[in-house]
C-alpha cells in the first residue's frame, strides 16, 4: 500500500470560533494518498463543541473539553480506519468510513429522543414540560434529564417514559447509560468504531440484560448499528 499521511491543524483561513470560551480556529483534517489530498471540518471539534459537553455547576465555576481531546479522538478513528483498509484504501473508501466510523452514537440518537419526550409529555398532558425539553434540551443531558425526572416523577409515569421509548424512539438511553458507567467527562461519547469492537458488543449485552432485560439485544444493536446511515 501507498503511504498515506494525514494531521490535524486549525484552520486560519476561516474565522475564530468559540471553543467553550475559547476563541479558536475550526480544528480540520488534511489526508494525503498517492499525491491527492483531501480536507475536512473535524467531527470531533464540532461534536465536543455542543453545549451538552460544558459543565456550569453552582458555587463551581464553568468548564469545558480541551481541544486536544477532539485531536485525539480524530487520531483514534483515521488510525483505525487506515489500518482497516490496509488492502483497499482509497480517500473516497476513508470517507465513507470516516463518516460511519466517527459518528458518536449517543449524539445520532439523542435528537430523536428529545423529541419523543416532547411528544410523551404532550400526550401526558404536560405540554409545557415537554416545550422545555424540545426548546432548550439541546443544553442539557437528556439522559440527566431523564435521571432527574426517575427522582421526581411517580414510579409508573417513569416506568411508562422508559419503556415507551423502546418503541417510539431511537436507543438512547440505554446507549447513553451503558457509555456513562465506561467514560468520564469530558470524553462522555461511545463511537461507532468502539461500538462495533467485539469486547465493546459483548459488554453491551451484558448492560442490556442487567438493566433492560427482556429487551432484544440484537434487534436493538442493529438500529445502532444502522444510526450513522439514518442520520444522513
Amino acid at each position: 500500500m501507498n503511504k498515506i499521511s494525514y494531521k490535524t491543524y486549525l484552520n486560519d483561513r476561516l474565522k475564530e470560533v468559540n471553543f467553550h470560551g475559547q476563541q479558536t480556529y475550526p480544528l480540520y483534517v488534511q489526508v494525503t494518498y498517492e499525491r491527492k489530498t483531501i480536507f475536512f471540518k473535524s467531527y470531533y471539534f464540532e461534536l465536543f463543541s455542543k453545549p451538552r459537553f460544558f459543565l456550569d455547576v453552582p458555587g463551581a465555576g464553568t468548564k469545558g473539553p480541551e481541544l486536544k481531546l477532539a485531536i485525539r479522538k480524530e487520531n483514534e478513528v483515521i488510525d483505525f480506519i487506515i489500518d482497516k483498509h490496509r488492502d483497499d484504501f482509497s480517500l473516497e473508501i476513508f470517507k465513507d468510513a470516516y463518516n460511519y466510523y466517527s459518528k458518536d452514537v449517543c449524539d445520532l440518537a439523542e435528537s430523536g429522543f428529545r423529541d419523543y419526550l416532547f411528544t410523551f409529555f404532550w400526550d401526558e398532558g404536560s405540554p409545557h414540560l415537554g416545550d422545555l425539553v424540545k426548546h432548550g434540551g439541546k443544553y442539557v443531558v437528556s439522559y440527566d434529564l431523564v435521571r432527574d425526572f426517575k427522582r421526581t416523577f411517580q414510579k409508573e409515569q417513569y416506568d411508562k417514559l422508559v419503556k415507551n421509548s423502546f418503541y417510539y424512539a431511537p436507543p438512547y438511553l440505554p446507549l447513553y447509560g451503558f457509555m456513562s458507567e465506561r467514560k468520564r467527562w469530558p470524553e462522555l461519547c461511545l463511537t461507532m468504531m468502539e461500538f462495533r469492537d467485539l469486547e465493546t458488543a459483548r459488554d453491551f449485552r451484558i448492560y442490556m440484560e442487567r438493566v433492560y432485560p427482556g429487551v432484544n439485544v440484537l434487534e436493538l444493536a442493529r438500529e445502532v448499528i444502522n444510526l450513522p446511515h439514518n442520520s444522513r
